[in-house]
């Protein structure tokens, strides 16, 4: 008799600040390296594996900055040693050019970083660059995420890696259930887009989302063989439509929900192997 097949581990990764909100949307926004470091640690207390980190200038405004980064690295790094992955953003925010986003990423040399495919490859002509920043990634073992807004930016991305442009068979992406807008509320239907039958299968996918659905449509992720982000950069409301108190109020529902449906959860050992380089050549991005 064949045992039954185990529920996959899920990766809870907190995005606790993003590049927009201040801290006039929430005071308990994260901006300085102090203050990551501190939710940091209250995050992977919560259950996070996984910190996505955007840095700030002073004045609070988004920032890509390899000494930026690397202070709250250090800084993250005294709080919880190496208990959680983490990852930067290179995300440009209608700031900073490819070519700048790509530059940081090289000078910072992150265990991981995310990378929003329709910024860094606007068109045809921005392939080749990418290409190579991705062959860099695999050479200096720094773990990718693509970002992906929409299910024809998956039909791309697949498209990629049968023309040989991305240096694995497959890769971690991340599938953004809705837009930066003023009110914008997620539900677990938006998933489906990115699942039907005849789209791109990638074997490491996360979802995040927007609004006090947050939790709904990330569980609904996890059960569906998925990983999760949440935090203040897309959401401030618990489920029940309060305002969160902090960014692991906004996980202790998610862990809960994972594991009371029978998954567990990946701690900091298992994220980096699910999302490490070797993680990513065993299955291959498919159309069925």
């Amino acid at each position: 008799m064949t045992a039954p097949q185990q529920p996959h581990r899920v990766a809870i990764s907190v995005a606790p600040n993003g590049g927009r909100k201040t801290k006039a949307d929430h005071p308990s926004i994260p901006l300085t390296a102090i203050e990551l470091a501190r939710t940091a640690a209250e995050c992977l207390e919560a259950g996070a594996s996984m910190i996505h980190v955007h840095v700030r200038r002073a004045d609070g405004r988004h920032l890509l900055d390899t000494d930026a980064y690397q202070q709250t690295i250090t800084a993250i790094r005294a709080e919880v040693d190496d208990r959680l992955l983490i990852q930067i953003t290179t995300e440009a925010l209608g700031i900073y050019s490819p070519a700048e986003q790509i530059a940081v990423l090289k000078a910072t040399r992150p265990e991981a970083a995310s990378l929003a495919l329709r910024e860094l490859v606007p068109d045809d002509t921005a392939e080749p660059a990418f290409a190579d920043a991705l062959a860099w990634m695999k050479q200096e073992d720094v773990r990718p995420q693509i970002i992906l807004y929409d299910p024809s930016e998956a039909v791309r991305l697949a498209a990629m890696i049968r023309r040989g442009l991305v240096p694995w068979s497959d890769i971690p992406v991340i599938y953004v259930l809705g837009r930066y807008t003023v009110a914008q509320t997620s539900l677990p239907s938006d998933l489906l887009p990115f699942l039907a039958p005849d789209m791109p299968r990638f074997s490491n996918w996360s979802v995040c989302a927007f609004g006090r659905h947050e939790a709904a449509c990330v569980t609904t992720a996890a059960l569906l063989g998925g990983h999760v982000r949440v935090g203040f950069e897309n959401n401030l409301l618990l489920p029940d439509g309060n305002r969160a108190e902090s960014n692991a109020a906004l996980i202790q529902p998610v862990a809960a929900a994972i594991k009371g449906f029978g998954f567990s959860l990946c701690d900091a050992t298992s994220a980096r192997a699910l999302f490490g380089n070797s993680a990513t050549e065993s299955s291959v991005a498919r159309t069925t």
